[in-house]
């Protein structure tokens, strides 16, 4: 995925509000071995070390332009590198933090148990995502790309949310050996300050898989049909937009 930090951080502040809840759940201990699954920016890598004890902290992102915007700080190192990558390595972690990342790879039956298999005994799990299977705006998107032309254009590829219920997440976590379980459900309200508000939010985010894979007019004439749509579910100005995340912590 192509990754434009700018546009991302046009909504940096609401995209940043489940950091903080998220990031209350941790349990801080002295020289906690960290890593940040997804770190982007790495402007939340370093206000989670900055929330421990003399951590050591590593932060990945696959995108060289987030990782451009990365802090420079002592006991953080950032690498450009996939998770799945990340997670082939054999190392182990006393904390593993991800906030908003995990809703990007596929097949989370298989992807979380590989997670808590990276953790050292008493490990933390930290994990954020937006519930794409329920917002609207990916609602929308996802009806879209499915009917012409926008299909032929992406050769009937899709890209389905691989996030599961708050109930298969519990089993995962439990099922694994988790203790301590946190997991809930929360409507992070955004309200649209002008017609395009919605649009340049998912911009920033989901839509970019689609426009990677898109010729530039046939990206404009999806962008224009999808600004119709919400503008037809969001009537007024101001509007709220019900944005749902599943936050999740389980000691192991």
């Amino acid at each position: 995925m192509t990754w434009d930090p700018n546009k991302y951080n046009e909504f940096k502040e609401d995209r940043y509000k489940p950091f903080t809840d998220l990031s209350n759940h941790i349990v801080d201990k002295p020289n906690l071995k960290v890593i940040d699954l997804g770190c982007g920016t790495g402007e939340l890598t370093k206000k989670l070390s900055d929330q421990l004890t003399n951590p050591s902290v590593l932060g990945i992102d696959s995108s060289a332009e987030m990782l451009a915007k990365a802090p420079s700080q002592e006991n953080i190192q950032f690498k450009q590198l996939s998770i799945t990558d990340q997670l082939d390595q054999e190392t182990k972690w006393d904390l593993i933090f991800s906030n908003a990342a995990l809703q990007w790879i596929d097949d989370h039956e298989v992807l979380f148990p590989k997670i808590i298999s990276r953790l050292n005994p008493g490990g933390q799990l930290a994990i954020q995502m937006p519930q794409q299977t329920e917002n609207v705006l990916n609602k929308i998107l996802f009806e879209l790309v499915q009917e012409e032309p926008f299909a032929s254009y992406l050769n009937n590829w899709t890209r389905p949310s691989p996030v599961l219920t708050l109930d298969e997440y519990a089993k995962i976590l439990f099922d694994n050996g988790g203790k301590n379980l946190v997991l809930y459900q929360k409507v992070y309200p955004l309200i649209s300050t002008h017609k395009d508000s919605f649009f340049d939010f998912i911009a920033g985010s989901a839509l970019t898989v689609y426009q990677e894979r898109l010729k530039e007019n046939e990206f404009q004439e999806l962008s224009i049909e999808f600004k119709k749509r919400i503008d037809a579910h969001f009537l007024k100005v101001p509007s709220i937009y019900a944005f749902k995340r599943l936050l999740m912590y389980a000691t192991f």
